[in-house]
């Protein structure tokens, strides 16, 4: 497996990925899919804090994290995204792109990461435990999408 920073030629992987989730899962409150220009805009602007993961040369998922909230207050604190292919599940992609984007995210002094997860989407909640994040907080009914009301569960681990 190798982990590399994503460039413009990953822009439409990471899109499909991406919009996969967002139409066919409450995974992810939004429902306004991602175009590829904007993929490529996110690479450009992360700067080193989009990875990407493949086996076999083929990709397999990607991680990018960035600002939790504006301020300066807020400068050493990120949200994360991660999402990894059906194919790499249980394979240890997600963990070795997550442990990618913590030592990326130290060296920027990043203090803290946030894992901003659906209540619906138990799998990742176990994911991010047993990578040493915990639940710090759960906003009932927060998000809405296919119908039915969201809680966004929030996990944390201090780097």
């Amino acid at each position: 497996m190798t982990i590399r920073l994503a460039t413009a030629q990953d822009a439409a992987a990471i899109a499909s990925l991406w919009n996969v989730m967002i139409r066919d899962t409450t995974s992810t409150f939004t429902s306004v899919e991602k175009a590829e220009t904007q993929i490529a805009d996110l690479i450009r602007e992360r700067r080193g804090a989009l990875l990407i993961a493949e086996r076999d040369s083929r990709f397999a998922g990607f991680v990018t994290f960035g600002p939790f909230r504006s301020g300066p207050g807020y400068a050493a604190t990120a949200e994360h995204t991660i999402l990894v292919t059906p194919k790499a599940h249980g394979k240890g992609v997600g963990r070795a792109l997550m442990t990618a984007a913590e030592d990326a995210a130290r060296a920027r002094q990043i203090h803290v990461m946030i894992a901003g997860i659906s209540h619906t989407n138990d799998a990742a909640q176990s994911f991010h435990e047993k990578l040493g994040y915990v639940e710090v907080g759960r906003l009932p009914q927060v998000g809405r999408k296919a119908d039915q009301w969201l809680d966004l569960v929030l996990m944390q681990k201090i780097l």
